[in-house]
């Protein structure tokens, strides 16, 4: 495994923005650019952790294809969770992946979606009870986000799921992170602080966002469901997909070799 990277002179995602890039002091035009800058940084601290996001994938990878029912689980709370049930959810029409191997444990419920739920994240052992209701085991994948690293919930969902044998991997912004040392495959995203101080749906949201992507799109890319770089597994559920689905089968067939 990826060793974490343990500078505790690393920025941390409480970190106040500095005197100068203050955005409620600035123009609009300015203000935006100035968040757009400070966005780009989530690429910056994804390339960072490229190694340790590849092991955490090819991981993965080896767990979910050993079996035909291993589930690809994602955890976390407000903002992570929000960012993990996007990531699973497109997987199913992208690749069809099947939704039976798909799992979410979503701090307060599925309606803290759409609402936060106040004290929800606050209780590790309601994260425990939550891997434990949905029968987590050792055919399975945890993805647990937290942007502090310190959330009960998610820390509850992690341990609770290591202790059942699940493969679990946790993605924080901040070093040292208390998640990180959870995870059997830890991913450090050092985004720093926010240009709106407490927002980590910014900068480290982007980042967390990016992580994913690339950790379910390799786990696909392994199982098969990529071919000469078109998802040939795709769902047409509408009419612009099956226009989709018809071009990528026409391009498949001419990239056969001829018989």
């Amino acid at each position: 495994m990826t060793p974490i990277n343990r500078d505790r002179n690393k920025p941390n995602t409480e970190d106040l923005p500095l005197a100068g890039t203050h955005i409620d002091q600035m123009s609009p035009v300015d203000a935006l650019g100035v968040m757009l800058n400070h966005q780009s940084g989530a690429i910056d601290a994804v390339r960072d952790a490229l190694s340790q996001i590849e092991t955490a994938a090819l991981a993965a990878h080896q767990r979910l294809a050993a079996t035909q029912t291993g589930r690809l689980i994602y955890a976390g709370a407000g903002t992570s969770a929000r960012i993990g049930v996007q990531d699973g959810v497109e997987l199913t029409p992208t690749f069809n992946w099947p939704q039976s191997r798909l799992g979410f444990l979503v701090a307060g419920g599925h309606q803290a979606l759409m609402g936060a739920i106040e004290n929800a994240e606050d209780d590790d052992d309601a994260g425990k009870a939550a891997t434990t209701a949905l029968a987590v085991g050792g055919d399975d994948v945890v993805i647990a986000l937290a942007a502090s690293g310190q959330t009960p919930f998610t820390r509850g969902v992690l341990q609770a799921a290591s202790a059942q044998g699940a493969l679990t991997i946790g993605i924080s912004n901040n070093a040292d992170a208390p998640l990180l040392h959870d995870a059997a495959y830890p991913v450090l995203l050092c985004t720093g602080g926010e240009i709106i101080a407490g927002s980590t749906r910014l900068t480290a949201g982007t980042a967390q966002k990016i992580c994913l992507n690339l950790i379910s799109n390799m786990i696909m890319v392994r199982m098969g469901f990529v071919l000469h770089g078109m998802m040939v597994n795709m769902v047409p559920t509408n009419a612009k997909l099956r226009h989709r689905r018809d071009q990528i089968d026409r391009l498949l067939k001419r990239a056969e070799p001829d018989s």
